[in-house]
């Protein structure tokens, strides 16, 4: 007997919050500076918002997980908790109001970008967010308890504990989903995220009211109207119990949709494991109650498949249906593969010719460019040399090819031919002396001069 008193109160000690705990007045005032939206607060929730839906259109976690850093939701959820708790339901009111401002804008914020960005794909990221479960309650119920006791604490307050729970119980990653979901026009979406939403709010209430009431027990504010009190508590229980109800449910049918698929694959492995035929598919349906399996090889004749079936009740498949997708007569698994390689050469072979059409777009819409610019500079230089030449009327420019005969061989080398056209018959010095212009102001050695005088 000694040593089991010894034994509880060594336990009592530590896990006492006694000494650790903070003055009740202090926690309830720092609880409720947190309350409130409003000004730079609520910008940071917008900007949390945003950074929140960017990371579920990338179906990137480390961004995600960012944005519930820097989201303050947990302020008034917590408030309200702690309201409820102390009989405080002039700051429940406050709490109540401030939070459903803060679910307001964030779900603005959220539509408003999914309206806005092209990418509507829909990711993990997002169908996590969803189909709410039991765990999600248990996960809101013990987050919002380590919440409400690290704000009690004096060596806790100033940790990591709030930012955890807010990771944790995921509160901005449902308000976005919900937002894409009314973006979108997926309701199912939209309703499905924002149960779990309200699924964190309600637990991390009830969790904070239970740490204030049941663990350290905060003085309660004198209610007057016992009655009122009690129709209030009742009010609590009745939420907490509708909003739970659907949670079990949808618990159940995902726990259960997990045993069937357990059960289908180990009936698979250990039965279906047929010589000449290989398993290249498995499908398991639980709402059809059907396992599908695509085979390639030797045919499995209806003896064997009736054998197989006989087996489904041994692994709890009584009224699941086997339905076996055989090849056709003539194809085996390197015809299979040979297919396949052929596709993926053809894959290969038509991006190449993508390739080569994108690039021939190029040369051409280059060619196009440099025609337009040289018509564009024309018009620029024609007025600057007839104040040189007046009898200059026209001017055009184009890239050529100039060949020439040399002792061994006939070469080519590219020029830049710049043609005038004038009045009257042009002299040689003053051919040269435009060519020479002509290098200086077009800044290239490679000027070619040709003169159009009208015919007589």
């Amino acid at each position: 007997m000694d040593i089991l008193q010894e034994l509880k109160r060594r336990l009592q000690d530590i896990l006492s919050l006694g000494e650790d705990m903070a003055p009740a007045h202090e926690t309830i005032a720092k609880i409720e500076e947190g309350v409130d939206f409003h000004g730079a607060k609520l910008w940071v929730l917008i900007f949390a918002i945003f950074v929140a839906s960017l990371g579920l259109n990338t179906n990137s976690a480390a961004v995600i997980i960012g944005a519930m850093l820097i989201s303050p939701l947990m302020g008034p959820i917590i408030g309200m908790g702690l309201a409820v708790g102390i009989n405080d339901f002039m700051l429940f009111k406050r709490a109540a109001t401030n939070y459903l401002v803060a679910t307001l804008f964030s779900v603005a914020t959220a539509t408003i970008y999914f309206l806005v960005t092209p990418l509507d794909e829909v990711q993990s990221e997002l169908l996590a967010r969803t189909s709410p479960t039991i765990y999600d309650v248990g996960i809101a119920l013990c987050g919002g308890l380590a919440g409400i006791v690290a704000l009690s604490s004096r060596s806790q307050r100033m940790g990591n504990v709030i930012p955890g729970v807010a990771i944790a119980t995921a509160l901005m990653p449902p308000l976005c989903t919900v937002g894409f979901g009314l973006g979108t026009g997926n309701w199912l979406f939209a309703l499905g995220a924002l149960y779990l939403y309200l699924i964190n709010t309600i637990f991390i209430s009830l969790a904070t009211f239970m740490g204030v009431t049941l663990v350290m027990r905060f003085p309660k504010k004198v209610f007057v109207d016992k009655d009122r009190e009690k129709r209030v508590k009742h009010i609590i229980t009745l939420i907490s119990v509708l909003t739970i109800i659907p949670s079990i449910y949808i618990t159940f049918q995902m726990v259960q949709e997990t045993m069937f698929v357990d059960k289908c694959h180990d009936f698979c492995r250990d039965n279906v494991q047929l010589k000449g035929a290989r398993i290249i598919s498995e499908e398991f349906d639980y709402d059809a109650k059907t396992i599908r399996l695509v085979l390639l090889g030797e045919s499995v004749d209806s003896t064997q498949i009736a054998h197989i079936n006989s087996k489904l009740p041994q692994y709890g498949l009584e009224n699941v249906r086997l339905d076996i997708v055989q090849s056709a007569n003539g194809i085996d698994e390197e015809s299979v593969r040979g297919i396949i390689f052929t596709e993926k050469n053809k894959t290969l072979a038509t991006q190449r010719q993508i390739a080569e059409n994108e690039r021939k777009i190029k040369v051409l819409q280059d060619s196009i460019g440099a025609y337009l610019a040289s018509t564009a500079f024309s018009q620029t230089l024609l007025p600057e040399i007839q104040t040189l030449f007046p009898s200059v009327t026209s001017v055009s420019t184009s890239r050529g090819v100039c060949a020439y005969q040399t002792d061994s061989a006939t070469l080519d080398s590219l020029v830049y031919i710049v043609s005038i056209g004038s009045v009257s018959k042009m002299k040689i010095e003053d051919k040269d002396r435009m060519t020479e212009w002509l290098k200086t102001r077009l800044q290239r050695n490679d000027v070619r001069v040709c003169i159009e005088h009208p015919q007589k």
